[in-house]
């Protein structure tokens, strides 16, 4: 038997739907699901409502699709590959959050270290929970970033309400971080805010 790496996205795809529909074989199944959504990446950016919506895909082949997407999602965020990734953009950092966090149903506040040459060397959880008992203070934010020896730090939260717009809350505590990280010499690179699948940058904004 061939090695799963040799094998098409079609074929792989077809391996977790497992059985085809009316008229149509797995195979054929699996790669009429890529075509109608373009590629293998967009398929697996889709929420499981959209899978569903697709004929042929009921909620168990969907299940089974949205399994394998988030444990490939979780190995990639833990390789080398992704803490060796240069962050340019907060649309990068947005990217490669949005699918841990779309789905929270509550509130996690989250440290990302980088290195002088911004690229990621560490993502932390400092805290989980509401909005009152996600506030976080600079001795938490920067222990740990002097911990990592951090060049500077993105500071990113989720919204499970779906609003990605910054509370007063988000606002006074950024503000908080940020001076103390230019006391520090460990600037505050940005602050994002994931709500489902949009995201609001405190740089983008003007508000750092």
């Amino acid at each position: 038997m061939r090695g799963a790496q040799s094998l098409t996205d079609a074929e792989l795809i077809a391996i977790l739907l497992r059985t085809g529909k009316k008229g149509k074989t797995v195979l054929e199944l699996a790669q009429e699901l890529i075509n109608q959504h373009g590629n293998l990446a967009i398929l697996a950016s889709k929420p499981l409502s959209i899978l569903t919506n697709s004929k042929g895909i009921g909620n168990d082949k969907a299940a089974a699709l949205m399994a394998a997407f988030e444990l490939s999602r979780r190995v990639l965020f833990q390789s080398k590959w992704f803490l060796d990734k240069k962050i340019t953009s907060p649309a990068e950092i947005a990217e490669a959050f949005i699918p841990l966090l779309r789905d929270k149903l509550k509130e996690e506040f989250i440290l990302v270290c980088l290195n002088t040459a911004n690229k990621i060397i560490k993502h932390e959880i400092i805290s989980v929970g509401n909005l009152n008992s996600s506030i976080v203070h600079p001795r938490e934010i920067f222990k740990t970033a002097i911990e990592n020896s951090s060049a500077s730090v993105i500071l990113l939260h989720n919204h499970p309400s779906g609003n990605p717009e910054p509370s007063m809350e988000d606002i006074a505590i950024t503000k908080k971080l940020v001076e103390a990280g230019k006391i520090l010499e460990i600037p505050v690179f940005d602050h994002i805010i994931i709500a489902g699948e949009s995201y609001t940058s405190f740089v983008e904004k003007r508000l750092i």
